[in-house]
């Protein structure tokens, strides 16, 4: 019965780590009509990034910071949300499968510099010893799983009702507007590639997010884990 719990608990984190992407798809293609199916490489940045700034000090490879892991996770935010918006001001006059296209191969150009990039990222072997939430507890399953559980349901119900917040403000209102016509929005003196990319960045900062949470959970990352079957699962 405890395994079992443990497992449900394990399962549910995982579940909500791969909400917490979803929230940043639905902004930008829910909410704006941004088709964005590089979301596996804005996992990877986040995931990255929090793992560089928080491991031990690595004589392989740069980076090894040691700073806790909420300052991994905001780190991961913003270093998720500047790619996102410099992909976005790249290729936010795309439109449909020309953006679908280009967001994939940026994807794909993250995973070959995660597993390139040896002295940066750890290359095939990836980076371990992420410090876990709840470390203390990894000998105990069920209260560690539980622990973590906790933690990630948070975090999503706070992005989850912010984006709320944000979808009813005046500015999700103007998403809406471009996303339903762009030509009366423009009229009314919306700038359309100003709001794309405001969108596409915070919905990469949550991407990024979801990764430095799912890197401190499992603790150790790798290029394999960020392929784009990922984004497909997201998508599905």
């Amino acid at each position: 019965m405890m395994d079992l719990l443990g497992y449900g608990a394990f399962f549910l984190t995982t579940a909500l780590i791969f909400s917490l992407v979803t929230l940043g798809l639905n902004l930008q293609w829910g909410l704006t009509g941004l088709f964005n199916v590089g979301l596996a490489g804005f996992v990877a940045i986040g995931a990255y990034t929090s793992a560089l700034l928080t491991t031990p000090d690595d004589a392989a490879r740069l980076g090894g910071f040691g700073l806790p892991i909420l300052v991994g996770w905001l780190g991961a935010m913003l270093v998720g949300g500047i790619a996102a918006a410099i992909t976005g001001i790249a290729t936010l006059r795309l439109r449909s499968d020309y953006l679908a296209i280009t967001t994939f191969g940026v994807a794909v150009v993250v995973q070959l510099v995660a597993l390139n990039a040896q002295k940066l990222t750890g290359g095939p072997f990836g980076i371990g010893f992420i410090p876990r939430p709840f470390g203390g507890l990894a000998e105990t399953p069920l209260l560690f799983n539980l622990s973590n559980l906790a933690v990630v349901s948070v975090v999503t119900l706070i992005v989850y009702l912010a984006l709320e917040h944000l979808s009813r403000s005046p500015w999700g209102r103007v998403l809406k507007a471009l996303r339903e016509d762009e030509r009366a929005a423009i009229s009314l003196g919306k700038s359309a590639r100003f709001y794309r990319v405001q969108a596409f960045a915070v919905g990469g900062a949550i991407m990024a997010l979801a990764g430095a949470l799912q890197a401190h959970f499992t603790g150790f990352i790798a290029p394999d884990n960020y392929l784009p079957a990922l984004t497909f699962q997201v998508w599905v």
